[in-house]
């Protein structure tokens, strides 16, 4: 190896330290500005709670009050209201049975085995869910390890009770988080995945890679991770909105977002089931018209549009443009001759134009009839009935 040789490597090596450096401190700082805001909501709450149960209430020692506090606003995305009901009924869950035992039998290592038993029991009994069940159990052993000498019961009820309303209004009305921004956030990384993924589809068949679609087909199926967090986020948004008047004007755009999460979550599963066809064609040695994977990178750009015109809040008339340009060249397939997966692909992209129109807002009867239209089924069921047919399939 020559220096000059040496010294590019050198170089080359030095260029990713620094590119990965770049990256690693931006997902750093991603990730700050992401937890910025919830942790803003969690300490205000935290003080306000324990000002309100010791210096309004009287309390000397309201530990349970910051805790409830935060448990409201950090463990609960989605379903808070909710999840500060289990939090109360939990600590007096908790809190009930472990005073009642030690009334009877004392404190002791057994005595906390079976505090925490009955905890568990009745909390399961009354239908509770983890949440539940986990601070029935947790306020169980605080009351038999910690709670000497700080007060009556019902004082660490009142804790729980004023924490979980100080949570809930603080989300509410002091330091609503912006529902569009982390639904965004969280649709931005969904979309993406299933826009990369048809397009790697798209250059794996075009190139006859079966291995590149494999990754595509493993990378889609990691996707649905990414897609439960945009549907977890739509929920939190929902109930945002709902209980937050700060945030009532992101009603119209949000909309796209709550609206069109269910249909992108079954276009995942359509482009999955149309991925594995793919790769069945392909190992079948069917011939596969140039149409096919053109239809299938189409699909992968309204995708792309569709998170662009969310972002801007723009009503998608690229993407369904797009979409329907897909279902198009997907339907020249018929024409071009597929084999049995092969058709089953084309079929699988209408159906997919069909989830992503409907995303858009179209209506569940106008999308289908748009998607036959772009695709000329009905011109092509008259042309089939005046000669011979050689391939076809119904509408989607």
């Amino acid at each position: 190896m020559t220096d000059s040789d040496a010294g590019r490597r050198v170089a080359d090596i030095l260029a990713g330290v620094r590119d990965r450096s770049k990256s690693g401190a931006a997902g750093v700082w991603s990730r700050l500005k992401g937890g910025a805001a919830l942790a803003v909501q969690a300490g205000v709450a935290a003080g306000i709670a324990w000002f309100l149960a010791h210096d309004v209430f009287g309390r000397p020692t309201p530990f349970f009050a910051p805790i409830a506090a935060v448990i409201t606003l950090a463990s609960s995305v989605g379903q808070r209201a909710r999840r500060t009901a289990e939090l109360v009924l939990g600590v007096a869950i908790g809190i009930g049975i472990g005073d009642a035992i030690i009334l009877v039998i004392g404190r002791g290592p057994w005595q906390i085995a079976l505090i925490v038993v009955g905890a568990i029991l009745v909390a399961t009994a009354v239908g509770g869910g983890t949440p539940l069940v986990v601070q029935s159990a947790s306020s169980a052993v605080l009351v038999a390890t910690l709670t000497q000498g700080v007060g009556l019961p019902y004082s660490r009820f009142l804790d729980a009770l004023v924490g979980g309303g100080v949570g809930l209004v603080v989300m509410t009305l002091l330091l609503p988080l912006n529902p569009l921004t982390v639904v965004r956030r969280a649709a931005d990384p969904a979309l993406a995945a299933l826009a990369a993924g048809l397009r790697q589809v798209a250059d794996g068949l075009a190139q006859g890679d079966q291995d590149k679609v494999q990754q595509a087909l493993d990378d889609l199926r990691a996707a649905e991770g990414t897609f439960a967090a945009f549907t977890a986020a739509v929920t939190a948004a929902r109930e945002n909105v709902a209980f937050a008047p700060a945030r009532w004007r992101t009603r119209g755009a949000l909309g796209q977002y709550v609206d069109g999460a269910t249909q992108l979550i079954h276009a995942l599963r359509n482009v999955r089931v149309m991925t594995r066809r793919v790769l069945t064609a392909m190992g079948d040695g069917e011939t596969v018209p140039p149409v096919l994977p053109e239809a299938v990178g189409l699909l992968g750009d309204a995708v792309e549009l569709l998170q662009q015109e969310w972002a801007k809040g723009a009503e998608p008339i690229a993407t369904r443009e797009r979409a329907l340009r897909a279902a198009a060249e997907a339907g020249r397939g018929y024409d071009e001759g597929v084999g049995f997966s092969g058709g089953v692909v084309v079929a699988q992209v209408r159906t997919t134009v069909t989830d992503l129109l409907r995303a858009t807002g179209i209506d569940h009867a106008e999308a289908p009839r748009l998607v036959r239209k772009a695709v000329g089924w009905q011109r092509r069921s008259r042309r089939a009935s005046s000669g011979p047919r050689t391939s076809g399939h119904g509408p989607s």
